[in-house]
């Protein structure tokens, strides 16, 4: 084999390496925002049913999820940006030893600022599943119904998605999600009312 066609393959080698590389890094981010949206879907649905196990009104129910939504957002942001900021001064502190000894190379640092603005907006998105559901619909038991089925939908397409991204088997995980949700929106649901009817609220 010629040294040009040695060179030839090596190219292609490094071109398919960097391209791997590259889907890695885009996969990791999608499935952390999937994540992220899901945790908003379900913390804000769980909470919305928990209220609403005790309260009618749809104003209470819908002022409970908007609150656990920028709460969450809020939490997911700061929580994002200090990991990612720690994660930052680590690479460059390698970078600064790396150019030291002549060994430095070219690195995409991580950016806290938008990892953290994407982590809200992921969980801010799913957080708006519950409540836009619970927006359209005045009465009590329809509404509740409304926020189960508009959720479920959701956590069947969250579950799909992350498996999707991490290459596992997609209905399974997406029912295991599914179930998963169920059973904290029903353990919240059931906690809530149950502390309610014993204090008399």
């Amino acid at each position: 084999m010629s040294n040009k066609n040695i060179e030839i393959e090596l190219g292609q080698t490094e071109e398919a390496l960097v391209e791997a590389e590259d889907y890695s890094k885009r996969a990791q981010w999608l499935r952390a925002a999937v994540l992220g949206a899901n945790d908003g879907l379900l913390s804000t649905a769980s909470l919305m049913m928990g209220i609403g196990a005790v309260r009618r009104d749809a104003k209470t129910m819908l002022l409970t999820g908007a609150a656990g939504m920028v709460a969450g957002a809020c939490s997911m942001a700061i929580g994002e940006f200090v990991s990612v900021y720690s994660q930052l001064d680590i690479e460059v502190a390698q970078i600064k030893r790396e150019r030291s000894s002549d060994r430095g190379a070219e690195r995409n640092l991580p950016s806290p600022l938008q990892a953290a603005g994407a982590s809200a907006a992921a969980f801010t998105v799913g957080a708006g599943v519950p409540l836009l559901a619970a927006a359209f619909a005045r009465d009590y038991r329809v509404r509740l119904g409304a926020v189960v089925a508009a959720v479920s939908v959701a956590l069947l397409g969250f579950g799909w998605a992350g498996a999707a991204l991490g290459r596992a088997p997609p209905v399974r995980a997406a029912l295991r999600v599914l179930f998963g949700g169920w059973v904290a929106m029903g353990i919240t649901f059931g906690i809530t009312k149950l502390i309610g009817y014993s204090s008399g609220v």
